[in-house]
């Protein structure tokens, strides 16, 4: 018995707490409904808010620039002279793979890059300045740290000589909320799985900004990259370059003092030819010793040489910004649709948040 009474009040209390939910529904569908007016008109308002945000709103430009990399294989089509190669002390498998293809894409985020970019002078405007200089003037940086006693009147500079330690500390710090801005706002840098088109964008609302950021960190992060990628290659040609100049120095020298000890004993007696013989004998001897030496080196020279070939990656770009660049406005539809939408929603919230109160307070 006990057990259906409670039963029964459950869902007593089920059907009347649905029952209010449906009556609560129903009351404020009443009030809105008596306040119609206000929200129509407040919605409305919002409409033109958002349509003048899309007038008033400044574009943001576009720059954007795309290239293909084909990375080199170190070794590719090189198996035909790996053993040459080993005999002679060569090693061709230098590509150590210190960079993958994909790895490009943050060396363009990485913090070094982008305030080494910053840093570089270029010609925006007609007039050459630091792009760290452009990017804090129109953004009103200048004057924000102008108001503060420990920015007051600083300026980016290159020659870091001659800034205090306090100053350099400054500097780099202030290079850092740059960089995290650009990769955070301004930075789009993306790979499409299906291509290997790499493309670097810049948004910015200045025009010359963009195009000269985009142009610079892809000089920059390129230039790094090929140069990092063949760095141990260059070195093993540019050592044995100078082993070979160096050989080749001693064999003309050899060659140049057998001459010199002939012409110096033109009538010499025949009875004394070992002031004559001995010398051009040693210096034939060290010419031919270093002919043979330099015969390796020219060869070892020349796979190296091959070997930084097959290494350097091929950087193809394909489109680069150009002049007017492609700017975006707020969409006008968009810009009043989501005003009216924002606004009445806004409304709606805050005439049920007064209801609620006066009924709290009743």
């Amino acid at each position: 018995m006990n057990l259906e009474n409670s039963t029964l009040t459950k869902e007593e209390n089920n059907e009347i707490s649905m029952k209010e939910i449906i009556n609560s529904f129903k009351s404020n569908y009443q009030y809105l409904k008596r306040e119609w007016l206000l929200i129509v008109l407040l919605s409305l308002l919002g409409g033109i808010v958002g349509l003048v945000y899309s007038f008033v709103k400044k574009p943001v430009y576009t720059a954007t620039t795309t290239f293909v990399l084909e990375t080199g294989e170190a070794g590719a089509n090189l198996g035909q002279y790996a053993g040459l190669a080993s005999m002679i002390g060569l090693d061709l498998n230098t590509g150590g793979g210190i960079f993958q293809g994909n790895n490009i894409l943050e060396l363009y985020r990485s913090r070094n890059m982008v305030e080494k970019t910053l840093m570089t002078e270029a010609l925006v405007d007609g007039k050459k300045m630091l792009l760290a200089d452009r990017f804090s003037q129109f953004n009103e940086l200048y004057e924000e740290w102008d108001e503060k006693p420990r920015t007051r009147g600083f300026r980016f500079t290159q020659n870091i000589k001659s800034l205090s330690f306090d100053q350099q500390r400054l500097q780099d710090s202030l290079l850092a909320e740059l960089s995290g801005d650009i990769n955070k706002d301004y930075l789009v840098v993306i790979k499409p799985e299906k291509n290997s088109i790499i493309r670097v964008d810049v948004n910015s609302k200045d025009e010359a900004f963009a195009k000269a950021f985009n142009d610079q960190i892809v000089a920059n992060v390129n230039a790094f990259y090929v140069q990092t990628k063949t760095r141990k290659s260059t070195m093993n040609v540019n050592i044995l370059q100078e082993k070979a100049d160096s050989i080749r120095r001693v064999m003309n020298g050899a060659i140049f003092s057998a001459a010199a000890v002939a012409d110096a004993t033109p009538n010499l007696n025949p009875t004394k030819q070992l002031q004559r013989n001995a010398p051009i004998q040693r210096s034939q001897f060290t010419a031919e010793t270093n002919k043979a030496i330099l015969g390796e080196l020219v060869k070892n020279l020349e796979l190296s040489k091959l070997n930084l070939l097959k290494e350097t990656p091929l950087i193809q770009v394909v489109d680069f910004p150009k002049y007017p660049l492609y700017k975006s406005f707020p969409g006008r539809i968009a810009s009043f649709v989501i005003g009216t939408l924002l606004f009445g929603f806004l409304t709606v919230a805050f005439l049920l948040f007064k209801k609620l109160i006066r009924a709290a307070m009743a």
